[in-house]
């Protein structure tokens, strides 16, 4: 990143020029952006793996009972996201994204937190999942604003020639909190016991939380908001109020909403299918041992976590289309083969994931430079949070208890990958109306990759070269 212009440094800056933007600064912006996805991870990756301690300490009943309890628990913080999505989104188009992402990443952590410090079912009785539920929709409202918060943030910083590779450490910080999530509830585990874990143990991996968010806070507050949303400030065409907002997004621009939820469609059911049942499946479906079972994705994770900057870059080179063509057509032909070769065993279970990993990377690695170039300045927050949390809640959040219900009525232990595949026809009917955006600028209110937003950046180029020292 080193290559982009030094000399640029300096209060003469024009607004909204990226090339401008320092290195260091970037840097900060990418590690501030990641951090809050991180955070948020970190919670669904000890959700994931600990979730038969946490139904048998909080929740009435058998363990597959109080299992079922949790899991549906884990569903309702979906149902609240895109309620945080319609809230969040307009405020970080009117106010800043900065000021937004502050207020995600503190909300998130102290509930994450204070799950930990929920007193279990036979201390106060109902209260222990209620708490747990009400915990549960505060870190769902929070992420509603968390993730289309961070993606524009990082690609308002990033340069339009490496928003893609830049882009890909948001993704990076998914897989980085998941992992950190899984790794400390399965380290915790084998420390202490079954027995101790029981008691006790399951609440350590959640108390770590809080110095998360803290990093996070103050990684947040040290920078300034984004080059491209001072621009329109500066300008004074942010929009004049949530209901105009949402008025705008609906008349005029619809259909980047709708192709963007179809995207979203493919990747999340992709998403949760891989990472959070994937355990589940493993020891319910193919009778892997509970260890052999989380360990899977623990390295499947880990590989496509070396993968994501690589193929980030490479979108920068290639354009982000046929990163997804690529990525949705190899996982609709791979998919079937791949179940078959999971289920021989814990071997095949461990090549299998990482391939199906390695075909989903392209799509991961370049959400955070796709999703914002989508919508122009002005309502790109909110537009991608409502969009990006609607279809996520309806399609991704659902896809494991969808997974399981589907198994159990048909009988067919194939049915997660059919309902993938499904999800991945839906991404490649979206994808023939995405506008190639990579290298585009995201400056403005016009439709960034259209001729309109290229008449647009011209006008606002003449104005940064009146202001731009002699």
């Amino acid at each position: 990143m080193s290559h982009h212009e030094h000399h640029l440094v300096g209060e003469d800056v024009p607004a909204g020029s990226t090339a401008a933007v320092p290195p260091g600064v970037l840097k900060r912006a990418i590690a501030a952006s990641a951090i809050g996805n991180a955070t948020e991870w970190f919670d669904y990756g000890i959700y994931a793996y600990g979730v038969t301690y946490i139904s048998q300490a909080l929740f009435p009943g058998e363990t597959a009972q109080a299992t079922l309890f949790a899991l549906a628990t884990f569903a309702i913080s979906f149902l609240i996201r895109p309620l945080g999505g319609f809230f969040w989104g307009p405020l970080g188009d009117r106010l800043g994204r900065k000021m937004v992402l502050a207020l995600t990443i503190i909300m998130m952590s102290v509930a994450t937190f204070c799950v930990g410090l929920i007193p279990s079912y036979d201390t106060i009785g109902f209260w222990a999942p209620t708490a747990l539920i009400v915990l549960r929709m505060v870190q769902g409202f929070s992420t509603g604003g968390e993730y289309g918060g961070a993606a524009t943030f990082m690609a308002e910083y990033a340069p339009d020639k490496a928003r893609g590779f830049c882009g890909s450490f948001l993704e990076f910080g998914t897989l980085a909190g998941f992992s950190l999530g899984a790794l400390l509830m399965l380290g915790f585990d084998l420390a202490l016991g079954a027995e101790t874990m029981a008691e006790w143990g399951w609440r350590l991996p959640f108390l770590v939380a809080a110095p998360l968010g803290l990093v996070g806070v103050y990684m947040r507050a040290k920078i300034e908001d984004t080059p491209i949303f001072r621009e329109i400030e500066a300008h004074g065409e942010q929009e004049p109020s949530r209901k105009a907002e949402l008025r705008d997004l609906v008349s005029k621009y619809w259909k980047p909403l709708l192709v963007m939820s179809g995207l979203v469609v493919a990747l999340n059911v992709v998403n949760y299918t891989l990472l959070s049942y994937m355990p589940t499946y493993l020891q319910a479906r193919l009778g892997l041992s509970t260890e052999q079972a989380l360990i899977v994705p623990i390295i499947g994770m880990l590989f496509m976590m070396v993968l994501v900057p690589f193929a980030g870059a490479l979108s920068d080179k290639v354009g982000r289309k046929p990163m997804w063509w690529f990525s949705l057509i190899g996982l609709v032909i791979a998919i079937v083969p791949l179940y078959h070769l999971m289920a021989t065993g814990f071997v095949g279970a461990i090549v299998g994931f990482a391939v199906l990993g390695m075909l989903y990377v392209p799509q991961l690695a370049t959400i955070s430079s796709t999703f914002p170039a989508m919508l122009p300045t002005h309502v790109r927050f909110a537009g991608l949070a409502i969009a990006y949390n609607v279809s996520t809640s309806l399609f991704g959040g659902t896809a494991p208890a969808a997974s399981s219900w589907l198994i159990t009525r048909t009988g067919d232990p194939m049915m997660p990958a059919y309902l993938m595949i499904a999800a991945c026809v839906v991404g490649l009917v979206s994808l023939f109306f995405v506008i190639e955006t990579a290298g585009a600028s995201l400056r403005g209110t016009h439709l960034p990759g259209t001729p309109e937003s290229e008449a647009e950046l011209a006008g606002l180029r003449l104005e940064d070269a009146a202001r731009a020292p002699a």
